[in-house]
């Protein structure tokens, strides 16, 4: 009977686990017209490479590191509860394995849940930075206003508007008006 248990929870704890996360880039970005597109496949392993240097790591090695680590940490917390609890009622050893298998249980499943939302802030910091150095390659990214381009020589040294036709406007009262 309690292989059985042993089992069952084994199982249980493995397959909390398994947490899919994407390994690359969750936002679309296209190459400028008239970029060569193997020109655009280097700025995107380049970007890949730039984003994956901010974020550390990927983000499924992250989540997959919280799964492990949540499930032994609860399994050596509950096997110290249930040993306490078991001590009380005279048996120690099978409430330490009953108190270590409910917390593999417990801590896989909330390591699951916390390496989804680790993963999930992980992906967005990952296709922030992404965005950023694909829109600094001059890549259109869909939704991002094109920036405005700095003035051009000949624009910069144009000469200023003349001034609307009419009579200027009276000075402030208590300044004298240059004669």
């Amino acid at each position: 009977m309690m292989v059985k248990w042993g089992i069952v929870l084994l199982g249980i704890g493995v397959l909390s686990g398994c947490v899919v996360v994407p390994t690359g880039p969750n936002v679309m970005v296209l190459p400028t017209p008239g970029k060569p597109f193997e020109v655009f496949q280097g700025d995107e392993a380049v970007c890949r490479q730039y984003a994956q240097s901010q974020i550390g790591l990927e983000p499924a090695e992250a989540a997959n590191q919280s799964v492990v680590t949540s499930g032994a940490v609860g399994t050596v917390l509950g096997a110290a509860v249930g040993a306490l609890i078991g001590a009380g009622v005279g048996n120690p050893g099978a409430g330490a394995a009953i108190g270590g298998g409910s917390g593999l249980v417990l801590g896989s499943a909330s390591g699951a849940s916390a390496s989804g939302a680790s993963a999930a802030t992980l992906q967005s910091r990952y296709d922030i930075a992404y965005i950023q150095c694909m829109y600094a390659k001059g890549n259109q990214v869909p939704g991002v206003a094109v920036a405005p381009s700095a003035p051009s020589a000949s624009s910069a040294r144009s000469t200023p508007p003349p001034p609307p036709p009419g009579l200027p406007p009276p000075p402030p009262p208590g300044i004298v008006p240059p004669r």
